[in-house]
Order: structure tokens, then C-alpha cells, then sequence
């Protein structure tokens, strides 16, 4: 997430020296212009924030994402449960016969099924890796699909960067964009990445 947020601080930045000169020919000496936006005023201000968690768990594209990504979790967490299941029959059915194997016969056994249920269990953390993968790639997606948004709302206020919201010690709300950003990510129709 980290190099998420950097990647928009950046991305910000490039704007930077442009942004800079819009915001001296829009801000007047005697104080801040304000924009309106259809629900609430926006400060035009060299510096403007947003929460990135949000703007993604609130945007349409992150609560679609979600959605998906709950049930993936969930039928893997059926298979993973399914799995175990299995295996616990069998170690049963295993320890059953134990009494009446050669100690031989039954060692070979319990290494097979030893090395089953590694190899089971390196088969489903990498299914939970890749999961975990593909949700941390359409995070990127959404963000790089987020910059323009940004970057115009950037230009529409005469801002020079835009800060993460939570490495902010204080500001005003009015420098927060969150939500413009949200209503237009939304009114954008985002689509999400192809499903594989």
C-alpha cells in the first residue's frame, strides 16, 4: 500500500511546477478562491489530501472488487475445510490400521500420507497466495486509473500535490477530496481488469 500511496504523491508531483502556476493566477492575494462542487466547497489550495482506503473501499470499483473477492475467500475457505476434512478421515482411518501392520508397512504409509498433507497444504497457501496477488492487482489497477482523476481535480483547484489524508498531522476538511474523487471515479464507470 505503501508504494501505492507514493506512486500518487509522485504522480502529483509531476503536476507540480503546472499546478503551482495555476494556483498563483487563481489564488488572489487577499486569500483563498473557493470552487464549488455540487455538494460542498473545495478550498483552491496549493496542497490537497485524500484517503486512499477510502477512495478505493467506497469507489464502485472497490466495493465491486470486494464483493468478488469475499466470495473467492469464501469457496477457498469451503475447499480448505472440504480438504481437511478428508485428510482427517484418513489419518484416522490410518491409526486404525496401525494395530494391525507391521511396523514397516505401516512407517511406509505414514510417510505417504505425511507427504500428501505437505504437499496439500503448499497447494492451498498458494492458492491463497494468488488470491491475495490478484486483489493486490486490481488495488494498482484501480490507482492508475485514479491518477487522471486526480490529476484533473488537481488543475480544477490549482493544487501542486495531493497528500495521503493520514500522514497529515492537521488541515482543513475542505482541502479533502475523497469524496469528488469518489463521485467521479464512479461517474467514470471504471471497469474492472478482465477476469481470469
Amino acid at each position: 500500500m505503501r508504494g501505492i500511496k507514493a506512486f500518487l504523491i509522485i504522480a502529483a508531483l509531476g503536476l507540480a511546477g503546472a499546478g503551482a502556476a495555476v494556483a498563483q493566477e487563481q489564488v488572489p492575494p487577499q486569500g483563498p478562491v473557493l470552487a464549488q462542487q455540487p455538494n460542498r466547497v473545495i478550498v483552491q489550495s496549493p496542497v490537497l489530501t485524500v484517503d486512499t482506503d477510502r477512495l478505493y473501499q467506497d469507489s464502485n470499483f472497490g466495493r465491486q472488487t470486494a464483493r468478488e473477492f469475499e466470495g473467492k475467500g469464501a469457496e477457498l475457505a469451503a475447499e480448505n475445510r472440504r480438504i481437511e476434512a478428508a485428510l482427517s478421515a484418513e489419518e484416522q482411518m490410518l491409526t486404525d490400521r496401525r494395530s494391525v501392520m507391521k511396523p514397516a508397512e505401516f512407517r511406509v504409509l505414514a510417510d505417504a500420507f505425511d507427504a500428501k498433507v505437505q504437499e496439500t497444504r503448499k497447494t492451498q497457501d498458494a492458492k491463497t497466495r494468488a488470491l491475495n496477488q490478484e486483489l493486490e492487482d486490481r488495488r494498482v489497477a484501480f490507482f492508475n486509473a485514479a491518477v487522471p482523476v486526480l490529476e484533473q481535480l488537481m488543475r480544477a483547484t490549482g493544487a501542486a500535490v495531493i497528500l495521503e489524508r493520514r500522514s497529515v498531522f492537521i488541515s482543513v476538511n475542505a482541502v479533502d477530496i475523497t469524496q469528488e474523487a469518489i463521485q467521479q471515479l464512479n461517474q467514470s464507470q471504471l471497469n474492472l481488469p478482465a477476469k481470469n
